[in-house]
């Protein structure tokens, strides 16, 4: 028999990582409490004692999910590479799968539509901070695009490279992921010493001609 239970896991555990399995594994419409108890280990009426309905450990499954992957937006503001470690939670494929799902869900079941929303809203938050924190440690003061539309980019290329790669398309994937790679370690590391002093003379360069021009 398929198991997601661990030893000695909790039963109330044990049922919401099977459920999560069977979403990543076959879709959100084949999470059924019969299949759940069937992966996890148990008794399918141990689904319906922990979770009075199939809404209730669809939300409870959708909550893990993104406390997890805020927890580690906040992990990686704080990493060496926050903007590798942003991008690498991007493309997990693990979070990517379940979010399509729950996006799907969403469209059927309303209050999961609901809290998706506001996942949404709070991990772009979470992001854009990042962005600006990032930029502002590299010294940058005329970045072309503003944190929200740089990490708005970043979360669209990763879903949009992932679902070609699904398709079986991969035509200038290599290209793209070679670029965003080069602009990460561009601004993935603080500015040195030498760059800080070139910025400062240009700034003092522009602020002579803009003098100029008004003598």
């Amino acid at each position: 028999m398929d198991s997601a239970a661990t030893d000695a896991k909790p039963p109330r555990e044990a049922i919401l990582d099977a459920a999560e399995q069977v979403m990543r594994e076959n879709g959100y419409a084949a999470v059924t409490s019969r299949r759940v108890a069937a992966v996890a280990g148990l008794k399918a009426q141990l689904v319906h004692y922990y979770f009075q309905s199939m809404d209730e450990l669809f939300l409870e499954v959708f909550r893990r999910l993104a406390r997890e992957i805020l927890a580690r937006q906040d992990e990686a503001e704080h990493a060496d590479k926050p903007l590798r470690a942003m991008w690498d939670l991007l493309s997990d494929s693990r979070y990517r799968i379940l979010i399509y799902e729950f996006v799907a869900l969403g469209n059927h079941r309303k209050q999961v539509g609901t809290e998706f929303f506001q996942f949404g809203d709070e991990l772009r938050e979470k992001q854009v901070k990042l962005m600006r924190t990032a930029l502002k440690r590299r010294g940058q003061t005329d970045f072309p695009w503003s944190p929200e539309f740089a990490a708005i980019l970043l979360h669209a290329l990763s879903r949009f490279l992932s679902l070609e790669a699904e398709l079986g398309v991969s035509a200038g994937h290599a290209n793209a992921i070679a670029v965003v790679n080069y602009y990460l370690d561009l601004y993935d590391r603080p500015e040195s010493s030498l760059e800080r002093r070139c910025r400062e003379l240009e700034a003092e360069n522009a602020d002579l001609r803009a003098q100029l021009k008004k003598g």
